[in-house]
């Protein structure tokens, strides 16, 4: 008895496909663009005190249109970035830059890719305005969000208002590898200035967005042990503006009492510092340089109203 064979030929395609398939399969998530800073988050000790600083003396509009259930006050810098003030916990944290919240157009492919990193974001909420958003917290604690953009303001610039854009926000970092490992490497964040308070030293490093030109500024060098207004010096909120002069007239007409006066920093950009009443810095930067900066050399865009 003879038995016969068959012989069955597969496509090519097939041995395609599945050649083609695993590598598919282990594609990297790509990172959404990262556009800028869409809010910061300064805690308080009194509302009230914190009002009075924001909304009269640097003539912020308040905004309860983009303001979320946890914010005690929400202020308008522009149509998209927002000064959000929330109640401070108890122990007041010694850190009241409670969270720094950067725009990406794309809330759900951010948190997969950060997933893909071995990161564990929290899940997306939607705030009452529709606005999703997650956070998860930077290698020394830091509190980083991500929410979606566009959002919009329902206020317009008022009068007496000192500035329209929010251009970065600062903090302690202790460890610059780590930091740089998470902003860096992973988010794309890129060196824009660096520099220090003498030549080739360094204290302040400014980190700019992949896709944008606000930035986030460490504060190295900064002792344990330092006193309260040291570190609201450090945890601070820049707000950009293309006249300091005329910045200094308006504050003085909201009736601002001048305790410093605008100065050149050592990255050669004009500036003038303001405290609100639990310490935390309100610096006012000129948008460009007037002289050679210091230390190092600009390596990103200067940011634009």
């Amino acid at each position: 008895m003879s038995i016969s064979r068959r012989i069955f030929v597969l496509p090519v395609s097939f041995f395609l496909v599945s050649a083609i398939a695993p590598s598919r399969a282990q594609e990297p998530v790509k990172r959404p663009p990262i556009t800028g800073v869409a809010r910061v988050q300064i805690s308080v000790t009194n509302v009230t005190a914190a009002r009075d600083f924001y909304e009269k003396t640097l003539r912020l509009p308040r905004d309860p249109s983009a303001c979320n259930s946890e914010a005690a006050m929400c202020l308008a810098v522009n149509d998209h970035q927002q000064i959000q003030l929330v109640a401070a916990l108890s122990p007041t944290p010694t850190n009241l830059i409670a969270a720094i919240v950067f725009a990406t157009p794309d809330v759900a492919q951010m948190r997969r890719y950060l997933v893909s990193k071995g990161l564990t974001p929290d899940p997306i909420s939607v705030d009452e305005h529709r606005v999703q958003h997650f956070g998860l917290r930077d290698p020394e604690g830091h509190t980083v969000s991500f929410l979606q953009q566009p959002i919009s303001s329902s206020s317009g610039r008022v009068a007496g208002q000192t500035s329209s854009r929010l251009i970065h926000a600062g903090f302690i970092v202790r460890d610059r590898l780590a930091e740089d490992h998470f902003y860096q490497d992973i988010l794309g964040f890129h060196l824009y200035w660096q520099g220090g308070m003498k030549d080739g030293e360094t204290s302040w490093v400014s980190m700019q967005v992949p896709d944008g030109t606000d930035w986030l500024e460490y504060m190295l060098n900064i002792s344990p042990d330092a006193s309260h207004h040291t570190i609201g010096v450090m945890n601070h909120v820049a707000l950009g503006v293309t006249d300091i002069r005329a910045v200094r007239g308006q504050l003085l007409e909201n009736g601002w009492k001048p305790a410093e006066e605008p100065k050149i920093g050592r990255d050669g950009k004009w500036q003038l510092n303001l405290y609100d009443p639990d310490d935390t810095r309100v610096e006012f930067m000129e948008l460009k340089p007037v002289e050679k900066p210091c230390c190092s050399e600009f390596t990103g865009t200067h940011p634009t109203l």
